[in-house]
């Protein structure tokens, strides 16, 4: 008996030794060879914080530049990109940050850019640690290789510029709702004051929502409105070490998460099987917003091969939904917003545009 009790302990004290070892080589002794490695190799950046790297600074920095207004012909870099813009200003254009115990080197010149962006099966994209922020979503932007050219191919008929403009009278209908909140808010003197961002965002997730699912627009804002408060949960994820097992651990973020991941993958499944229902009985379904064209694209390919695995499963094209938001809604109110800014800042812009459209459509509907 005592010879198994020394078993078990050597056994335990050995897997103890080799956790150890791994988290102490993960956290601090791979971090600094690294450093030091890249330090040989001309580049330069802060010394290595333990565990955080420059996390905690980037956090700091960025939350004390969004505290304070800039003036429209300020520099936006120290606003926008707070701790890159001091990264350069201190070690030039050859540095590294340290996100976590991961250095990651800072590329500028456009021959070095061009390489990384075009061997892709050589500069990989990096794999995130926390496991938590796959509930945001998946879909194109994280496979490689193989995956990735099957994925792009069904997904690329939604693009197609003919059926981008069958979806004008989507636009049309986001835009005239905004227009028509702000047409209200204009005093008898026929200005006003207003903060055009909120409405902008909302502008953004409603046009998406009526292109990505049509007549299921009211459910697909629904989904939509669930994505934007994990996106911030997840942001803040992104801010802080992940200790493994940690998404296991019921905390009040960690339990919502998951309901709104639920809530979502529902909703967007609900959907899909009624317009895979509609397709299957051959009657005539909406095939003109992205999610009928991603199905029918989908189904295509499978026929074509007589194989399943050319196609896309029902969790991808969840995912591929989520990413439609994702990568769609707040680079498009960003995108709004800073084109009326410098519309106001150039009113002989705001002229041609006008004249442009007025030329094109007068008081017509666009259709």
């Amino acid at each position: 008996m005592e010879v198994v009790y020394k078993i078990f302990a050597a056994s335990f004290g050995f897997v103890v030794l080799f956790y150890t070892w791994r988290i102490l080589n993960w956290a601090y002794i791979q971090p600094k060879r690294l450093e030091k490695s890249l330090g040989n190799q001309g580049l330069t950046g802060n010394t290595y914080k333990f565990l955080y790297g420059d996390l905690k600074e980037m956090s700091k920095m960025f939350n004390h530049a969004k505290s304070t207004p800039i003036n429209l012909h300020d520099d936006i870099k120290p606003r926008v990109l707070a701790f890159l813009h001091k990264t350069f200003e201190k070690y030039g254009q050859e540095s590294f940050i340290w996100l976590g115990p991961r250095p990651t080197v800072m590329i500028t010149e456009p021959e070095l850019v061009k390489e990384v962006m075009t061997k892709f099966n050589l500069y990989q994209k990096p794999k995130n640690s926390n496991p938590l922020t796959k509930l945001l979503a998946q879909g194109l932007f994280s496979y490689e290789g193989d995956k990735w050219s099957k994925h792009r191919k069904i997904i690329n008929p939604a693009f197609h510029f003919e059926k981008l403009k069958l979806m004008i009278p989507a636009f049309y209908l986001s835009c005239e709702e905004v227009l028509n909140k702000w047409e209200t808010s204009i005093s008898q003197q026929g200005s006003c004051e207003m903060d055009v961002w909120p409405y902008l965002q909302n502008l953004s997730s409603d046009a998406i929502s009526r292109t990505a699912f049509g007549s299921s627009y009211k459910e697909g804002r629904k989904v939509f409105e669930l994505q934007k408060e994990q996106a911030e949960y997840i942001i803040k994820a992104l801010q802080t070490i992940y200790i493994p097992g940690w998404r296991f651990v019921p905390t009040k973020r960690n339990n919502r998460m998951k309901e709104i991941e639920k809530e979502i993958q529902s909703s967007i499944r609900g959907m899909i099987d009624k317009r895979v229902k509609v397709m299957k009985a051959g009657e005539a379904g909406n095939n003109e917003d992205l999610l009928g064209i991603l199905l029918e694209s989908n189904f295509n390919e499978i026929e074509q091969y007589g194989n399943k695995s050319f196609g896309m499963t029902t969790d991808e094209v969840v995912e591929e939904c989520k990413l439609f938001y994702l990568a769609g809604q707040e680079t498009t109110s960003a995108l709004i917003v800073w084109t009326l800014v410098l519309l106001s800042q150039y009113p002989e812009w705001q002229m041609k545009a006008r004249e442009e459209a007025l030329q094109n459509f007068g008081n017509q509907t666009p259709e």
